[in-house]
């Protein structure tokens, strides 16, 4: 398998290799620019997140994609849904806010 992806390598010219190169090297920068982009305009570090768990049924089930925002000026209120991350884990948690503690 490794070795027919080298002899294609090998077959094509140097300008359809620089082409595929620079195709491959479009479609990444494209999508950081996107990525960049959302995080700006929703002021969120992470604009698009996945639902990991079944713990948000039945509004989402797993794997859905849930786009999010950060802005300052709005209270959280019961029913939203936040992102929050936890010391020593890698992997931001979200979920509904079920309960306001106020002090």
């Amino acid at each position: 398998m490794i070795q027919d992806a080298i002899n294609d390598l090998k077959r094509l010219n140097k300008r359809q290799f620089l082409y595929q190169v620079l195709s491959f090297g479009m479609i990444v920068s494209s999508a950081l620019m996107i990525w960049k982009g959302l995080m700006v305009l929703t002021g969120s570090e992470s604009p698009i997140v996945v639902v990991l768990s079944g713990s948000m049924e039945p509004a989402f089930h797993r794997g859905d994609l849930l786009f999010l925002t950060n802005y300052q000026e709005e209270p959280v209120r019961v029913g939203e849904i936040v992102v929050f991350k936890v010391e020593g884990r890698d992997i931001p948690i979200v979920h509904r806010v079920l309960k306001l503690h106020e002090k």
